[in-house]
């Protein structure tokens, strides 16, 4: 079972359709698909809703309505309330970063919830003793409340990303070996005598330049072939121009 099918987003009471909507575009970003809703409003814009969800709106039809947060909550273990206020016991907030581990650890048996308050007002007091954990995101003191889609989207991608599911994309060249290298650097110190780039006196100097732009990072054997060959065509474009006299 993949562990992200375990993480409940519960949404207390949201005012917006298109927060709602962006919340499913958030939660299926990253892998997860349990949303809950808790007192939703009657007078919930839902066409605004799908229309922020884009191409989640299969998340957003599939939510569950709860009329309470304890009901919303009831088989999870790990219940985490998120909050940008602070004092009382919120002190003991966790970012979702340092969060993370700990709510997978429960999610590999266990359902588990991420809880977000109301735009205007968040989580209440009452709302907040349900709650096992706390998460404060960090933010600029110039404004310290995040929107409701931009607080899913954090904590989910936390979430997502120590869930260690995603694979970023692998370079697949093989890089390019000394003798290659060199074969290329030969052919750009020829080009930039042949185009007069350079005086000989600055020759070497511009050599140990190019050699700390190409091999800054890693070089492919197609990255060197490339550089090889524009070395090459600089070289027959110059002797080209100089036999129809233009020196």
């Amino acid at each position: 079972m993949n562990i992200l099918e375990n993480i409940r987003i519960v949404l207390v009471n949201p005012m917006f359709g298109g927060n709602m909507g962006s919340v499913c575009r958030a939660m299926n970003n990253n892998g997860i698909t349990d949303l809950a809703v808790v007192a939703p409003r009657a007078d919930m814009d839902m066409d605004e809703a799908r229309k922020f969800s884009c191409n989640a709106r299969a998340q957003l039809e599939a939510r569950k309505e709860y009329e309470t947060l304890a009901e919303a909550v009831a088989d999870c273990t790990v219940v985490a309330g998120t909050s940008a206020r602070t004092g009382f016991y919120r002190d003991t907030a966790y970012s979702p970063k340092e969060f993370a581990p700990i709510g997978l650890e429960s999610a590999k048996d266990h359902k588990i919830a991420l809880v977000f308050g109301r735009e205007d007002k968040g989580l209440f007091n009452e709302e907040l003793a349900l709650c096992t954990h706390i998460i404060q995101i960090p933010s600029s003191e110039l404004y310290t409340s995040l929107n409701l889609s931009h607080a899913v989207y954090v904590c989910c991608y936390e979430m997502f990303c120590a869930a260690g599911i995603f694979s970023p994309a692998e370079e697949s060249a093989p890089e390019a070996d000394s003798a290659l290298r060199e074969r290329m650097f030969a052919t750009w110190r020829e080009m930039m005598i042949r185009t007069e780039f350079v005086h000989d006196q600055k020759l070497d100097h511009m050599m140990m330049g190019l050699r700390r732009i190409f091999t800054r990072s890693k070089l492919t054997v197609p990255d060197a072939k490339i550089l090889l060959g524009l070395a090459r065509q600089s070289i027959w474009v110059t002797e080209q121009w100089k036999k129809k006299g233009n020196r």
